[in-house]
């Protein structure tokens, strides 16, 4: 309890930061003419005010604290699921996916790199909050308040297990799109996890053709592979698994001590539950204790051969910049500096650079890919070498447990354990009875 009202002080703590955006002045006011002039009708919304920001902080609190309070103290399924319910109809489609602590990863990485970007602190605490709540109570943020976890959640129909070694090579891609998103923040060059977000088009019922097919892709898949985007895709969730992993708390599969029953080994649709272990798994032996050695000393390896192979590729990765495609494109064909039907070209012939300048610009670009590729690729081959690793070491467990990483407190596997509920294990030891005779 102690370390739970910690936690809740910590978190309105950051919230306090977040209002501090609402106090910010007015950057472009509107200019006084001294004419008859009107200012025209926008045909767009305008943005929304700093104050509502902070009403979103204040329901990311607001839910993270009472998904906290029915995982660890009142342990219900049926409660979390309609807590995940109204964060999908506010966060989802009354605030139509945004602010969105999935993408803020871009916000914070321009904002370390980028110079004149101004980053608001409700934008932080989105993408601290969570991660402060996974450290302490694990991965409660996909179990309620994530819009784009909980809509795969409430679709998942029958899922199916996917075979071990097809889940650990697909749980590196988020670790891979994190970089990658990363590194174009970094370079100003694009926000790719908004761009590609495959449920902004549902949430704002309105998409270009190919996302809103992305969106009901996944759903669909979704009905058979359980969260097939926060698993196999999403890039805070590869930070939230990091930062779960050591939580000081995390969601128990049985309030008491576990009678080993066996009734919960198949009631998690993410494979995040972990058998307890047989003695020969665990029995340290020299090929054990050779394979870890093996794995640490290829992780710098890892690295080095990670760094030089992406860095290698960072005239392809800066062609996603506009100005290095652009630069290229006028290299390439001359003629098309004459083009008016061209936006880009216009746009830039409207301007006071030349070709040369936009030219000496993509070259820096290209070299910023290039010194950041080394990063990308070193992170990609570290992350290959701790996976790798991982499988050459065993934890002795004699109960079922939530694995910390994987899992995301999503509560269906309480309802499995008969430890606390009379009635249910009455029933269990009636079977067990039955069974013996």
């Amino acid at each position: 309890m102690k370390n739970f009202f910690i936690t809740t002080f910590i978190i309105f703590f950051l919230a306090s930061l977040a209002s501090e955006t609402s106090a910010q002045p007015q950057r472009f006011p509107m200019p006084e003419f001294q004419t008859e002039y009107q200012k025209p009708e926008a045909s767009t919304s305008e943005p929304r005010a700093a104050s509502m920001e902070y009403v979103d902080t204040l329901v990311l609190i607001l839910v993270l604290a009472f998904t906290i309070w029915l995982i660890f103290f009142k342990r219900s399924r049926r409660w979390i699921l309609w807590v995940s319910v109204f964060a999908l109809l506010y966060f989802g489609f009354y605030r139509l996916g945004c602010i969105c602590a999935v993408g803020s990863v871009q916000n914070i990485t321009l904002a370390l790199f980028g110079t004149g970007y101004f980053i608001p602190l409700t934008v932080l605490a989105f993408f601290a909050i969570p991660l402060l709540v996974a450290l302490f109570a694990g991965r409660v943020f996909c179990s309620t308040a994530c819009p784009l976890g909980v809509i795969q959640d409430l679709v998942i129909f029958k899922p199916t297990k996917l075979a071990p070694w097809v889940q650990k090579a697909l749980g590196l891609f988020p670790f891979i799109y994190l970089g990658l998103a990363v590194l174009f923040a970094a370079t100003a060059t694009d926000f790719i996890i908004c761009r590609y977000d495959p449920f902004v088009g549902i949430f704002r019922l309105g998409a270009e053709l190919h996302m809103i097919v992305l969106g009901i892709g996944i759903l669909l898949i979704g009905m058979f592979v359980a969260r097939p985007y926060c698993r196999f895709i999403c890039p805070y969730g590869a930070l939230l698994r990091v930062f779960s992993k050591f939580s000081r708390f995390h969601l128990s599969i049985t309030p008491k001590d576990c009678i080993n029953c066996h009734l919960c080994k198949d009631s998690c649709p993410f494979d995040a539950i972990d058998k307890p272990t047989d003695e020969k798994e665990i029995k340290p032996d020299r090929r054990n204790l050779k394979k870890f050695i093996t794995y640490a000393l290829l992780i710098p390896v890892f690295v080095f051969v990670g760094g030089w192979l992406i860095s290698g590729t960072h005239k392809t990765l800066a062609k996603a910049h506009p100005d290095v495609y652009l630069a290229n494109l006028l290299v390439e064909s001359p003629e098309l500096m004459q083009d008016t039907d061209n936006v880009d070209i216009e746009t830039f012939m409207a301007s006071d650079r030349t070709l040369e300048m936009l030219i000496e610009d993509a070259v820096v670009i290209q070299n910023k890919f290039r010194y950041g590729g080394w990063f990308l690729g070193g992170f990609i081959g570290l992350v290959i070498g701790i996976t790798l690793l991982g499988q050459a070491v065993y934890k002795k467990r004699t109960i079922y447990e939530a694995n910390r990483e994987k899992c995301y407190s999503c509560g269906r596997c309480m309802k499995y354990c008969p430890v606390g509920n009379e009635q249910e294990k009455v029933e269990l030891l009636s079977q067990e009875k039955q069974i013996t005779n």
